[in-house]
């Protein structure tokens, strides 16, 4: 026989009722969202603006000259006003970033005409990561 708990007709007893809750299930859903949030969160802010030709940002304040690369219409591909070929780009680059850099880091800026191919200027994208040359700053034009 039980202590303290009455039996019921039919040898069945009754049970009192629950006043704990069970944490468990609850921690393992916080932890799940948590790392949800931790994974997306990255993807979020990561991004680079589709429409570039305008802009109201301010010029960046930057103490040495930085290194520019620019795309014509036709595709002609230039290094601080000097034209490169397609085929010399990974030599060019890897003697840019073989020089020292400032304290900040090489910057790379990068023009090219808004009517040009998507694909023409992430050959050259592609060209500059491959360097080591990871910090490019795309350039555009303020509102007119």
């Amino acid at each position: 026989m039980a202590m303290g708990v009455p039996a019921r007709r039919g040898g069945r007893r009754r049970r009192a009722p629950m006043a704990e809750i069970n944490v468990t299930p609850l921690v393992d859903v916080m932890l799940v969202l948590l790392i949800i949030f931790m994974v997306t969160a990255p993807l979020l802010v990561a991004g680079v603006p589709v429409d570039l030709p305008q802009n109201r940002a301010a010029p960046l304040d930057q103490q040495a000259k930085p290194v520019s690369v620019t795309i014509d219409r036709q595709g002609a591909i230039f290094i601080d006003d000097a034209a490169v070929a397609e085929a010399a780009l990974p030599s060019r680059f890897a003697t840019i970033a073989a020089q020292p850099a400032p304290s900040e880091g090489r910057r790379i800026y990068l023009r090219a005409d808004k009517g040009l191919d998507y694909g023409r200027v992430m050959l050259v994208m592609g060209e500059l990561n491959r360097a080591g040359l990871n910090r490019v700053a795309l350039v555009s034009v303020g509102e007119q």
